[in-house]
């Protein structure tokens, strides 16, 4: 078998202390597999941003450990972090956070001026269905469409992992399953392991693996023998 990008262990995340503390993740044990889409599914508040967040690098666990492939992210310093997040991940959100006065193009630059590997960024926005945009700035585009320039800089580095967080959260049906559509084609194209948290379960169906989460634990973790399309996928 391959070596899983991620593995966790008795991973926990406490916020604050004593009656008040909240704990978001309850000794999480879990691989990631190389090159799957992975959903992770669940109610708002049962971890699963946290997990992202911290296997992302954009925090840290309270115990436990977690590696990616054969680092452990969990020992790293901060400037060690900054080159892991650097080097190997992309991110994309809910709100797509682009630069308002920059055009597609420049949004996409910003990643690929310090990138080890970068794509072009025509190439990056050629490949989610943006040529004809490139010159334009986020006001001149829809939200289906700033979602893409998202992608576009998240996956112009050429990431191993490319995370997303409740991607299609503030999209229409017809959008989002575009959206959805772009994000399978990276995977297959670029082979990049893709985590996505969604609290919408239909979505489930386009990844290899969905991860349930409840109350900072993963409740079940289901492999899918009939991955659908997105365009299939039912909002």
């Amino acid at each position: 078998m391959n070596q899983p990008t991620y593995a966790t262990s008795g991973l926990t995340k406490v916020y604050g202390e004593g009656h008040s503390a909240v704990h978001a993740l309850r000794g999480v044990d879990l691989e990631i597999p190389s090159g799957d889409i992975v959903v992770l599914l669940g109610p708002s508040g049962s971890g699963k941003s946290t997990l992202l967040n911290i296997v992302g690098g954009l925090d840290r666990g309270t115990d436990g450990v977690v590696t990616f492939r054969d680092q452990t992210l969990s020992d790293m310093s901060e400037a060690e972090l900054t080159r892991y997040r650097r080097n190997h991940v992309g991110f994309v959100f809910q709100f797509y956070n682009l630069m308002p006065s920059l055009t597609a193009r420049e949004n996409v630059e910003l990643v690929t001026e310090i990138a080890a590997d970068p794509m072009d960024a025509d190439e990056a926005l050629a490949l989610v269905g943006l040529k004809e945009r490139t010159d334009h700035f986020p006001a001149q585009l829809s939200g289906g469409e700033q979602q893409r320039v998202a992608i576009a800089r998240a996956i112009a580095k050429q990431p191993d992992v490319l995370f997303c967080d409740e991607p299609t959260g503030a999209l229409d049906s017809e959008t989002g399953r575009s959206v959805l559509r772009v994000l399978s084609d990276v995977n297959e194209r670029l082979g990049s392991t893709v985590l996505m948290v969604t609290h919408a379960a239909s979505q489930a169906q386009m990844a290899d693996r969905v991860i349930h989460f409840a109350d900072g634990a993963i409740r079940e973790i289901v492999e899918n023998t009939k991955k659908l399309s997105p365009e299939e996928i039912a909002w």
